[in-house]
Order: structure tokens, then C-alpha cells, then sequence
């Protein structure tokens, strides 16, 4: 990505919308969706970690904008996963991180719904072995959970480890993608309306 000035200025539209899980507050800009705040996320830690980051980049001035229509086709894709509906996001996302940070979010994109990958596993298949903590400092800071599902990585005997959202919310994600996989394995019909037309 190319570096902007100092002076470069950066519209974040934003919004707070009900789930079953609770409020979530999700930002975005014209490049795509750039954070989801958890219920139990404290949203200045949030949008001071979105400045830093922004900084990072160029983006020196943030103007904050209440939109909802603005961030409609995340919302929309949020509540078809909510509803059984959706197992992947397509929705534009700007990751804002480090190399190795993107490079892990990445991979953890990659993880198949309902299923987990343990710390290690995703350490190993983003092509550094040793660098389960690091790993695990770049799930941290994932600004985007659900969408990049850092709720399916896990420790070494499948316990669960720390979730931004807390491990109760970790534990109800798995819970609801694996009841979708059960219902739709001996449902040919359910499987299609996830999957949509061939």
C-alpha cells in the first residue's frame, strides 16, 4: 500500500446494530469494513487501536460518521451467519496491520466453518513454527472477528484460549457453526440454500 502524507484525512462511517450475541459497532470506510466491535469490547480501546493502526498508514485525521446505510452489505452478511445462512463473508474488508499480523489473518480465513485450527497449526501454515505467541498476539488483535474467525483457533488439546469477545461468546460461535454442519450433513436441500445455485 502505497503511504499517504501526514496530512491525509480518512472517513470512517459507523454504526451500532443488534445480534443475538448483543450490540455490535462495526467501521468502515470506502476501502471496506474495518472493524467489529464485540459487546464486551470497550469501543475507545477499539478506535484508539484503529487510529494507531490508520496512523501506521498516513491516515493522520479521522473523521467518525454515523451511517448504517453505508455499512448495510456487512450487516446484511452478519445476519445471514446469525440466521444459519452464510458460511463464508464475501464483504470488502480493509485489514489494517503489520505484514506478518495480515499474513496470519490471512490464513485464519482459511479456517472451514465449524471447524478449529490450534495455535500451532496456524503458526506452521503461516510459515513460522516458533511463533505460536506471536501468533497468538496477532489474533488479538484480528479487527475483525467473526469475518476473519479467529473464534475457531484453539489450544493444543482443543481447550479454549483468550477471545476479545470472551470465551463464553467463543465457545456459543463454535457451538452455532457445528449445529449448522449437523443439520445441514443430513440435509441435502439445507445444504444447497447455504451454498446457493451451482
Amino acid at each position: 500500500m502505497t503511504r499517504r502524507s501526514h496530512s491525509a484525512t480518512l472517513t470512517i462511517v459507523t454504526t451500532a446494530w443488534k445480534t443475538p450475541i448483543g450490540v455490535l459497532r462495526l467501521y468502515g470506510c470506502s476501502r471496506g469494513l474495518l472493524a467489529i466491535a464485540l459487546p464486551t469490547e470497550e469501543l475507545r480501546a477499539v478506535e484508539q487501536r484503529l487510529a494507531r493502526c490508520l496512523a501506521r498508514e498516513g491516515f493522520r485525521h479521522l473523521v467518525f460518521r454515523e451511517d448504517a446505510a453505508a455499512l448495510g452489505e456487512a450487516q446484511q452478511e452478519l445476519a445471514e451467519y446469525f440466521a444459519s445462512l452464510r458460511q463464508q463473508f464475501t464483504v470488502p474488508v480493509y485489514l489494517c496491520g503489520t505484514p506478518f499480523q495480515q499474513q496470519v489473518w490471512t490464513r485464519i480465513a482459511m479456517i472451514p466453518y465449524g471447524m478449529t485450527w490450534t495455535y500451532r497449526e496456524v503458526a506452521e501454515r503461516s510459515g513460522s513454527p516458533a511463533a505460536v505467541r506471536a501468533i497468538g498476539a496477532a489474533l488479538a488483535a484480528n479487527p475483525v472477528p467473526i469475518v476473519v474467525p479467529c473464534h475457531r483457533v484453539v489450544g493444543a488439546r482443543g481447550e479454549l484460549r483468550g477471545y476479545a469477545g470472551g470465551l463464553a461468546l467463543k465457545q456459543h460461535l463454535l457451538a452455532h457453526e457445528r449445529a449448522v454442519l449437523e443439520r445441514t450433513s443430513s440435509s441435502p436441500a439445507a445444504i444447497e440454500s447455504l451454498e446457493g445455485p451451482v
